[in-house]
Parts: C-alpha cells; sequence; structure tokens
C-alpha cells in the first residue's frame, strides 16, 4: 500500500520519460485505479522518438510514422501535457511549465509535485562556427531526418536541371560533421540511398556525388572499439567517402565549408552531429549538477543529497558500478536510459512503499551500427562482427528494442515489403510548407498564373 496520495511528475517524454512512466503505470495500476497515485508527464512532443532508427527514416527503409511512439497510447494511465518545463523550485514542489495553450499568450503554468522524475534529454551541442545557425541541419529528430531525406533528393534534382558547374558541384556535395553514431549511420544511410536514386536520374551518376565526413579526433565509432573503427573508416573509403580525421569545421558561411587543414568545399548540405549537451532546463533547477551541467546522481537514481528527485538517461550523471576504477558514470545511450528507467521506476515505488531501494548495475553489452543497406559493424559481448551479420544483428536488436508490439510488426512489414520492391525515391519537401502555395494565391501571386488573380 502506498502511504499517501502521491504526485509523480515526469519531465520529458523519451526513453526514460516514457519506460519510466510505463513502468510506474503497470506496478501501481491498483493504486491509480484509486486515485492515490497521480502521474504527470511534461514533454515537448506528445510522442517518444526510437532514435536509432532516424537513418533508416531517412534513407527511406522505414516510415517516420513507425518511428514514433504516441505517448497518450502507451500511457493510457498517465497524464500527458505537451509543453516545455522551464524552471523547477523543488523546495516549493513546483515546476513552471509552458503549454500549446499559454504559449502563445506569453503565460506559464505552474505544476504541484510530490516526487519528480528529470528526464529531459539533451539538446544539439551547437559551436559559434561562422554560417552553422544559418545552413546547419541537425539530425536528432524525426522531423529532421524527413527534412534531410527531402533535402538530399531535392539537391539531385537542382544539379540535374542545371547547366552552371558550380551550382552542380555544391549541390553534389554533401558534408557530415561528427564522427559518432548519429553522424555515420546517417552518412551511411542516406549515401546508400542517394547512390540508388542517381538511376533514375539520365545526368547524375554516384560518381558525381562527393560524400565527406569530419571528425576532429583521430577516430569515428569509438563505442565499437579502435579496431572496427579503423574498419568502418576503410569500408567508407573505398565508397568513394572522404574521412577527415582530427580535422574541425571552421565556417559553412556563404554555402562553403572550410575545414581547419584548409580544405574548401562549396556545398549545399552540412550536417551537424558533432554531439550533444545537458537540456537547458537543468540550469533553473538548483539541484545539484556537475562541470559538465549533469544531475548529480546516486547509484539509485535518486539525486544526490535531495529527497524526492530523481534522474536518469542522459541528463544524469550516473555512477558506474560495475566498472573497475572509482568514478566511472554509465555511458549517455539508449541501453542504459531503458534499464536505468526501469530501475528509477521500481525505485519510485519501492519509495512510496517504504521499501528499500535497488541500486543500478549494468554491464555495457556492447554496440552495434549500420552502415547502409547489408552493411554494419558491432561489438557485442566482446565479439567483433562486420558487414552482412553486423547489420542483421543491428536490425535484429533494435526491433526487439522498439517499443510496443504494434510498432514491432510495422517495422517488420516494412522491411519485408522494402526487400520484395524497390525503394521508393521521392521528395516531399512542401511538407516542411504545407501553406506556401495558399499563401501566394492569398496575395495574388500564385506561381501558376503570372498575371496574378484579381
Amino acid at each position: 500500500m502506498v502511504k499517501e496520495r502521491a504526485r509523480i511528475l515526469v519531465v520529458g517524454g523519451g526513453y526514460v520519460g516514457m519506460y519510466t512512466a510505463l513502468r510506474l503505470q503497470r506496478k501501481l495500476k491498483a493504486e491509480l485505479r484509486r486515485g492515490e497515485i497521480e502521474i504527470t508527464v511534461v514533454t515537448p512532443d506528445p510522442y517518444m522518438t526510437y532514435q536509432p532508427f532516424l537513418p533508416e527514416a531517412a534513407a527511406g527503409s522505414i516510415s517516420p510514422r513507425h518511428v514514433v511512439v504516441p505517448l497518450r497510447r502507451v500511457l493510457g494511465r498517465c497524464h500527458v501535457v505537451v509543453g516545455e518545463a522551464t524552471a523547477v523550485d523543488h523546495a516549493a514542489r513546483t515546476a513552471t511549465v509552458t503549454t500549446l495553450a499559454t504559449a502563445d499568450a506569453g503565460r506559464t503554468e505552474l505544476l504541484g509535485y510530490d516526487e519528480l522524475v528529470l528526464a529531459p534529454g539533451s539538446v544539439a551541442r551547437t559551436l559559434p562556427i561562422p554560417g552553422l545557425a544559418e545552413y546547419g541541419i541537425g539530425f536528432k529528430t524525426v522531423e529532421e531526418a524527413i527534412g534531410l531525406r527531402n533535402h538530399v533528393i531535392e539537391q539531385m534534382d537542382i544539379a540535374s536541371s542545371t547547366r552552371d558547374p558550380a551550382i552542380r558541384d555544391a549541390a553534389l556535395t554533401f558534408v557530415f560533421v561528427g564522427g559518432g553514431y548519429a553522424g555515420v549511420e546517417a552518412l551511411g544511410e542516406l549515401e546508400d540511398m542517394a547512390r540508388y536514386a542517381a538511376r533514375y536520374y539520365h545526368n547524375v551518376r554516384a560518381e558525381d556525388m562527393r560524400w565527406i565526413l569530419v571528425e576532429a579526433s583521430d577516430r569515428i565509432l569509438p563505442e565499437v572499439g579502435a579496431d572496427m573503427g579503423r574498419y568502418t573508416v576503410t569500408q567508407l573509403r573505398r565508397r568513394n567517402i572522404q574521412v577527415l580525421l582530427g580535422t574541425r569545421l571552421e565556417s559553412c558561411a556563404d554555402r562553403v565549408a572550410v575545414l581547419s587543414d584548409g580544405q574548401r568545399f562549396p556545398t549545399r548540405t552540412v550536417v551537424w552531429t558533432a554531439g550533444v549537451k545537458p537540456h537547458p532546463l537543468l540550469a533553473a533547477t538548483g539541484l545539484p549538477l556537475t562541470d559538465r551541467g549533469k544531475l548529480r546522481c546516486t547509484a539509485q537514481l535518486t539525486v544526490e543529497g535531495t529527497a524526492h528527485a530523481w534522474g536518469a538517461g542522459d541528463a544524469a550523471a550516473v555512477p558506474d558500478v560495475t566498472a573497475a576504477g572509482p568514478g566511472a558514470l554509465t555511458a549517455p545511450n539508449a541501453q542504459h536510459a531503458v534499464r536505468q528507467a526501469r530501475v528509477l521506476g521500481d525505485n519510485l515505488v519501492h519509495t512510496l512503499r517504504g521499501e528499500p531501494l535497488e541500486t543500478y548495475e549494468h554491464a555495457y553489452a556492447g554496440s552495434v551500427a549500420s552502415l547502409g543497406l547489408h552493411k554494419g559493424v558491432a561489438q557485442v559481448y566482446g565479439r567483433r562482427l562486420k558487414g552482412y551479420p553486423a547489420w542483421f544483428m543491428h536490425r535484429v536488436y533494435h526491433l526487439s528494442r522498439v517499443p510496443t508490439a504494434n510498432r514491432k510488426a510495422r517495422v517488420l512489414a516494412e522491411w519485408i515489403l522494402s526487400g520484395l520492391f524497390k525503394r521508393e525515391i521521392v521528395s516531399l519537401g512542401s511538407l516542411e510548407h504545407p501553406r506556401a502555395e495558399f499563401e501566394l494565391a492569398a496575395r495574388g501571386k500564385h506561381p501558376h498564373d503570372p498575371k496574378g488573380s484579381s
């Protein structure tokens, strides 16, 4: 039995937020039914994005709507608030939230709570590089994945329809900055897609395109180990992809990528995947943070020295009790986030019932990465895989981890269909501006009516 009525506030609807709320919903089913527990989830989007599938969504192997999980369907016993938490007063047990209803009016709401779960995740870490804000493309959300796919195909259309060699070369040059999972997988999948799409253009060949990966360190994909990282570099270069290690992007102003080694590439595509940083909300909570801006957490996933506050995932610095040396922290990846959410949910239930807490303890199992269709690398439990076996393991692993049987079935069906039929190669760039034609017509400037409308 729960000691008293408790209001639980979960900030964030990503891996930790959704899985924690889902765990609480299952463990506290009777208490929720009796009204003894109230669970509120504040999230900027009404869905959770399964990010490992973003590269395949960008390449068209999976429909974008199948890489997201609608929170209201999964968290049927929770109150989902679509909005942004901007500050937390833990002493007063209140969170300041801007919702869709209050944003236009410039107002905020205060949500009270008894137990706080902070899981806002991370945001893209950008640098003050000239031109990056104007021309850079991120790769962290499903919207960005769709936009990047449309953009790449649009550049091929531009190259196909111009006789200007400068415009053509810039359109067919694609620069990716960041050699982690996001950058390497996005580059591998999109290059594979563009190479396939080129067969449908009468004047654009795969050899005409230039793909460049820029990484500031001396290796890529550190999660899969040094040997697999070197193998990945070799495989990418065999596909005529330039891999520039120990190199930084200095500027991309005026649609020219300038690198630290002096190379310059006129390009209309700069994809920025060079790391993330903790969500800025954490600085407005007054809770203890590390030098890197993450929540200081214990191995029981409580916020250090603070009662009734919990944290996990990208936003939290969680001790790795399985590490050999002291001071080690768990890696900020999906594998740990999902498992931490399960322990966090259980410990929150233990607290409500006056029971002892569990310690989060999980040895890192390994990593898998896709480099395009039938290509990949993996290091799992010390075993290294390359090529098709690694790609197959990548798909099997993530199919088993994507939430809900509904999504599993839909993703599997799309993979089967994509193996039986040809890829769908089409740009839907108008999705980003659905009212453009209406606005032009309303101003008497419809593109198909040169005289204007009366």
